[in-house]
């Protein structure tokens, strides 16, 4: 029992877990923000063009309810479904905008990371060796002892 509760535990404690169980966390917030963009902010812009009600309402009875007979309404609500498509299509396109604008940051810092390499081969290559100070130096003294 003590080397599964190790196992587990080695098991929770990787990263990727980790990561997995923040990007669901975040996930989910990012979900219930968007489908309020939808509900409250989108959706009421559009039901100005095609009613008051909205989508929510939109569907084709089956049967109609019957309260006295005790029959509950059947019916296909087809406007709840575009309103998971509207909430599916800006999900789609806010991840989208989001995965892009990572993976233009991610080039960025990629293409200034090999500047960097490549100012730091251009300065090692124009900065003279210790050898040759030496000898530029062995020169120098050389011509000062020859003027005097």
């Amino acid at each position: 029992m003590k080397r599964f509760i190790n196992e587990f535990k080695k098991f929770i404690n990787k990263g990727n877990i980790l990561d997995l169980s923040v990007a669901v966390i975040l996930g989910t917030a990012f979900g219930k923000i968007v489908t309020s963009l939808t509900k409250d902010v989108i959706t009421p812009v559009i039901s100005l063009i095609t009613g008051h009600e909205g989508f929510a309402n939109y569907k084709y009875v089956i049967t109609a309810a019957d309260e006295a007979a005790g029959i509950a309404e059947n019916a296909i609500y087809y406007g709840m479904f575009l309103q998971n498509v509207i909430d599916f299509l800006i999900i789609a396109l806010v991840v989208f905008l989001f995965v892009k604008l990572v993976n233009k940051a991610d080039e960025a810092a990629r293409k200034a990371h090999e500047e960097i390499v490549e100012l730091k081969e251009e300065i090692a290559s124009k900065t003279p060796k210790m050898e040759d100070v030496l000898l530029d130096i062995k020169s120098l003294l050389r011509d000062n002892l020859k003027q005097e």
